[in-house]
């Protein structure tokens, strides 16, 4: 028994005073290693008497467990201070070099158009909207555009299958619509005159290069009251084109053309002329020859198409105008290809785009 509490306490006493992980594995080799001093006792058990085994069997188990205990309590606090010695003594940077932050851009149309509706509502106009797909009858017979006209031809339209609950063969036959002249259509429908409205949307056509794509944006431009005069339409649109390009004295000229929802009917052109490789929109300086471009059509709504709207022409005329927004955006902003417009590409974005915070106001001319 006292060779039992002499062992413990020296084994006690070695626990205790190791400072080390390393120097504590060694107390535990020695005490309850294959040659560890717990481990020789253990062995003396099988020479004892029974009585004597009974007696020093417990004690000496208690003694292996004990010493066990206390090296594994020794172990966890070795752990611990070492770990704290090792945050107080080491630094990891675990922070990552900050991500450089690409500010979103304002696409050139979406800026196009907020400037058109700028500038349309200064004069008095309210924005329409209409559906994409659209019928037979606003797309093309309420307009004045009679059976056989190329526009109803597959090779220009992207027709649909045919609404089969619809009983007007004209409304059930349906297409992604030609043009937004349709927006006109169903707004004189559905109100009463006077109108005053400017729609923007996509359009649908079957082409594809350089100039013209599948898809594309239209501005339409309608006012319907009494007296509209076509110095009225010159007028607005004079005003538009020269508040549109910040040019003030930007010519502009009219010249007779067809479209079958309007009679008269004009396009429209802008003055520009050569400035060295390239051009300049305005008024060419003296000795330069003037040029025009063609921008937009327009005209006198044809006295069908208010008829056709349930409005007496007798009473009620007036104009409409349309254009490509994709193509004043050129103009003005120097794209050279329309096609780039729908390519999804952030590097032409991020060159052509306009910064949400900064950007450009036609109506107050910034």
């Amino acid at each position: 028994m006292s060779d039992i509490n002499t062992l413990k306490t020296e084994l006690t006493n070695a626990i205790e005073a190791a400072n080390d992980l390393k120097a504590l594995d060694d107390v535990r080799v020695s005490a309850l290693g294959k040659k560890g001093a717990v481990t020789a006792l253990m062995k003396t058990l099988g020479g004892m008497s029974p009585e004597e085994r009974q007696e020093q069997g417990p004690l000496l188990n208690a003694l292996k467990d004990e010493i066990a205990a206390l090296i594994s309590a020794q172990e966890t606090a070795l752990k611990k201070q070492e770990l704290d010695q090792r945050l107080s003594s080491e630094t990891i940077d675990i922070t990552l070099t900050a991500r450089p932050e690409q500010a979103g851009k304002i696409h050139p149309l979406s800026q196009t158009i907020d400037e058109l509706i700028s500038i349309f509502g200064a004069m008095g106009f309210s924005v329409a909207e209409g559906p994409d797909i659209e019928d037979d009858w606003h797309n093309f017979t309420a307009l004045n555009f009679p059976p056989g006209h190329p526009a109803r031809e597959m090779q220009d339209t992207f027709f649909l299958p045919e609404d089969e609950s619809e009983t007007d063969p004209e409304r059930a036959k349906k297409l992604l619509r030609t043009h937004t002249s349709s927006v006109q259509i169903r707004h004189m429908e559905e109100g009463e005159p006077p109108f005053k409205t400017i729609c923007f949307g996509r359009t649908y056509r079957s082409d594809w290069d350089m100039t013209h794509t599948p898809m594309f944006h239209q501005m339409e431009c309608l006012y319907i009251d009494k007296n509209v005069t076509m110095a009225h339409l010159k007028g607005c649109l004079t005003d538009f084109v020269r508040a549109f390009f910040k040019i003030d004295d930007l010519p502009v000229q009219f010249r007779p053309s067809f479209f079958p929802f309007v009679e008269p009917g004009a396009e429209v052109d802008i003055g520009y002329y050569k400035q060295g490789e390239g051009i300049k929109l305005g008024k060419a300086p003296e000795g330069q020859e003037q040029k025009w471009m063609e921008i937009l059509g327009a005209g006198m709504v044809h006295s069908n198409v208010l008829k056709n709207c349930g409005i007496d022409p007798e009473q009620y005329q007036g104009f409409a105008f349309g254009c490509g927004i994709e193509r004043i955006t050129m103009l003005k902003y120097g794209i050279p290809d329309l096609r780039t417009f729908f390519e999804s590409d952030t590097r032409w974005l991020d060159h052509y785009g306009f910064s949400p915070l900064n950007r450009p106001n036609s109506a107050t001319g910034q």
